[in-house]
């Protein structure tokens, strides 16, 4: 190696994320991302409300609209491999503006789910210690989080993997010993269809049960995306993004649908445990409850923990990222985006976690009504991340064939444009819309209701006009748009990783 390579090595160390992450690593983080407590709890809360047939198909919908989503992100992600991802694309191919509300978004999202899984953590621990205090836990989790987060890339990239790997055995032991009791094998009589006959099953409770069940199943693929943000330290992007995206629809396929086939064949929608959150009944714990496999209660409990630790190590990873990477544009204090030796971005880091442990101890005092503002804002955070996506896709596709580029040399193509990133902007713009629809309906409009709801929407364009007026971007013209980074970046990380 001569020494200006050795040089450049040297600055890469200063200056860039490291690309360390392998194509395991990503297909897990994609996966894992939408496997947890949606799956593990909700997924119940859905069946009761809209019948098995109803929630089936809410959750087939998103997704549906998930994939286009992950097929829009992955052009661009293979293409321009960076930590900033959507926030970076919209200030290359939309406007500055809107980069710089969708980073500041996406962060402020991460980092209160940072807060919401805390929470949860001292709700599972006391399962097994009741009389424990909650700091006690919440503290213990948030030195794991950040240490994992901390030591390196890589070491979040293994736990991410190994938790993802844990939540996938648990479904397909679930799904398998659900079919083994449908037909008869295990637990007794076999159940057969007669679940989907009770009542008014499998559709109960019409179209607007189901349009409610879109946000539950929307809230349940969230994170999905974190692959955007992984490519930025990911090896060989321009293979393991497109290798990642490729698998993702059939697992949620899998995942989800079949999951929750599962459970409605073998309890009925009108059980009114499927609408209970406490892991002691959720729908998992009550088939294998069912089958006869003892502790049940606390293997899902387990698992549950599992899937909480692995959405907060996610969140803590892509939150730093952002921050990182508006620092490094200049859209935020210029302390956050520095690395240390190991191109960990630490002071990004320091600061995300501060900010989740502010908002968790928000949810201790009091009545917690501070914290529930702060969470139903970072619900509303994530749809418009994905709408985001979308408008980034379209105009990315757009400015590459206005600058005469040929499309086949994109390192993956996304097969449904554009009718993948218009129907994922519909979908994502129909569920924002219709958050807490019901506000709205009867005599009287209920403004507590619309203004918890819908609070994540005025934050964000506060954000995105507040920059627009203050700093006069404008929407960027096709043939100006800036496609040139992966020309640069994806060659030196190549360099860097030789």
């Amino acid at each position: 190696m001569n020494t200006a390579k050795t040089a450049s090595h040297g600055n890469k160390n200063q200056n860039e994320l490291r690309r360390s992450l392998k194509s395991r690593h990503l297909t897990m983080i994609s996966l894992g991302g939408t496997i947890g407590t949606g799956l593990f709890l909700a997924s119940g809360g859905a069946i009761h409300t809209a019948g098995p047939g109803g929630a089936i198909l809410s959750y087939l919908v998103i997704g549906i609209m998930v994939y286009f989503l992950m097929q829009s992100l992955a052009e661009m992600a293979a293409y321009m491999p960076v930590a900033g991802s959507f926030s970076t694309y919209a200030s290359k191919f939309v406007d500055p503006a809107l980069g710089f509300a969708l980073g500041w978004n996406y962060w402020y999202n991460w980092a209160i789910t940072i807060a919401a899984e805390l929470s949860a953590v001292t709700m599972i621990m006391k399962f097994w210690f009741p009389d424990s205090p909650s700091l006690l836990w919440s503290s213990l989790f948030l030195v794991i989080m950040f240490l994992l987060n901390y030591l390196s890339v890589k070491g979040f990239g293994e736990a991410e993997y190994w938790f993802s790997l844990i939540k996938v055995i648990t479904v397909i032991l679930f799904i398998l010993v659900g079919i083994l009791m449908i037909f008869g094998i295990m637990g007794g009589h076999a159940a057969g269809l007669k679940n989907f006959t009770v009542g008014d099953a499998p559709f109960h409770g019409g179209f607007m049960a189901m349009l409610g069940i879109f946000m539950a199943a929307g809230f349940s693929f969230q994170g999905t995306e974190l692959l955007g943000v992984a490519a930025g330290e990911t090896d060989e992007p321009e293979k393991s993004i497109p290798r990642a995206v490729k698998s993702v629809f059939w697992r949620i396929l899998l995942f989800y649908i079949f999951a929750i086939l599962v459970i409605g064949l073998l309890i009925p929608f009108t059980n009114g445990d499927l609408s209970n959150s406490d892991v002691s009944v959720s729908p998992f714990t009550l088939v294998f409850k069912k089958a006869g496999i003892a502790f049940a209660a606390s293997v899902m409990n387990a698992v549950i923990l599992t899937a909480v630790l692995s959405a907060g190590n996610s969140g803590m990873y892509a939150s730093t990222r952002m921050l990182w990477d508006l620092a490094r544009q200049g859209k935020a204090p210029k302390f956050l985006g520095k690395l240390d030796k190991r191109g960990v971005p630490v002071n990004a880091l320091i600061v995300t976690s501060l900010v989740g442990t502010l908002a968790f101890l928000a949810s201790l005092f009091g009545d917690g009504t501070v914290y529930v503002w702060l969470l139903n804002a970072s619900g509303m955070s994530g749809f418009i991340a994905w709408l985001g996506i979308a408008i980034c896709h379209y105009r990315f596709r757009r400015a590459y064939t206005a600058q005469g580029r040929d499309l086949n040399l994109l390192p993956f193509k996304s097969k449904f444009f554009p009718f993948g990133p218009i129907f994922a902007f519909v979908v994502c713009g129909i569920v924002v819309l219709g958050q807490n629809y019901s506000a709205f309906m009867g005599g009287q409009i209920d403004w507590n209701g619309v203004l918890v709801s819908y609070i994540g929407i005025p934050f964000f364009l506060i954000l995105w006009l507040g920059y627009k007026f203050t700093k006069k971007t404008k929407l960027i013209p096709l043939h100006q748009c800036d496609l040139y980074v992966k020309s640069t970046e994806i060659e030196e990380s190549k360099e860097y990783t030789a």
